[in-house]
């Protein structure tokens, strides 16, 4: 990977996270354009994802703090009840994690027509968002549960992760508002996790990047991560995610043709 690559993967890992169309997926789509091996790009990968927790975390300082002090009160308050929230949220991505592990690695090999149909997947998700009367309900136990199962689904690489979690609290009713906010908190401990696992499983002697390309994507990660992070919060309040639906399923027509070998 040279230095340019590594400026467009960085820009396209960090708006792509944050916006509901797959940062995974357009990983593998990108790689696959470029000519990339996966393994040989493996801490490239774990490093711009690295970028993305640490621009969310540059967005939502605030309410981090704000939740941490409330938690460290040690008694029930609304801190706390929202961390647990959060936590009911990792249960589903965490029995993926564990039991499908193996299953979802199988998606992450450059197989362009399973990758298109996944983009399709995202794409009927934001979709269907237009079908729904906005609610103004506040995010619940169960509703915490059932947006981590939409995460869940989510560990497949064209499977947008925020589109999936943001189109499900609407389509539970939840306050637009507060969608957002939690779709990217509750997303923290589970990179970090599964970052911390692939750097454990990783085999440095195959990584064909070298540290400056890696800290060049990592940066435009960052830069890139925290501007669509502040954008989509705001987006998401007004609830019209029909642009990004179109795009995906004109991505996923585009990657289904490479599949096919049409270009």
């Amino acid at each position: 990977m040279n230095w340019f690559e590594a400026i467009v993967l960085g820009l396209i890992q960090g708006l792509t996270e944050f916006l509901p169309v797959s940062s995974s997926g357009h990983l593998e789509l990108g790689k696959f354009l470029f000519g990339l091996d996966h393994e040989s790009n493996f801490y490239f990968s774990i490093a711009v994802h690295g970028a993305t927790v640490l621009s969310t975390i540059a967005v939502l300082y605030k309410e981090i703090i704000d939740l941490l002090r409330g938690l460290f009160r040690f008694r029930m308050n609304e801190e706390t009840i929202y961390i647990f929230k959060i936590f009911i949220s990792m249960i589903p991505v965490g029995i993926a994690g564990f039991y499908l592990q193996d299953i979802a690695t199988r998606f992450f090999t450059g197989n362009m027509v399973s990758l298109g149909i996944e983009f399709m997947v995202t794409a009927a998700f934001l979709a269907l968002t237009l079908l729904i009367k906005p609610k103004e309900r506040p995010i619940g136990y169960f509703d915490s549960f059932i947006i981590g199962i939409a995460q869940a689904i989510a560990i497949l690489p064209g499977v947008s992760r925020s589109g999936a979690t943001i189109a499900t609290g609407m389509f539970l009713g939840n306050r637009k508002s507060e969608i957002a906010r939690f779709s990217f908190l509750m997303v923290l401990i589970p990179i970090i996790g599964a970052n911390f696992m692939e750097m454990k499983s990783g085999d440095l002697t195959t990584e064909g990047t070298s540290f400056f390309v890696i800290m060049l994507g990592f940066v435009t990660a960052f830069i890139s991560g925290y501007i669509a992070c502040k954008w989509m919060i705001s987006l998401v309040k007004k609830g019209n995610l029909i642009w990004f639906a179109i795009y995906c399923l004109m991505i996923g027509l585009f990657t289904l043709l490479l599949g096919f070998n049409v270009f």
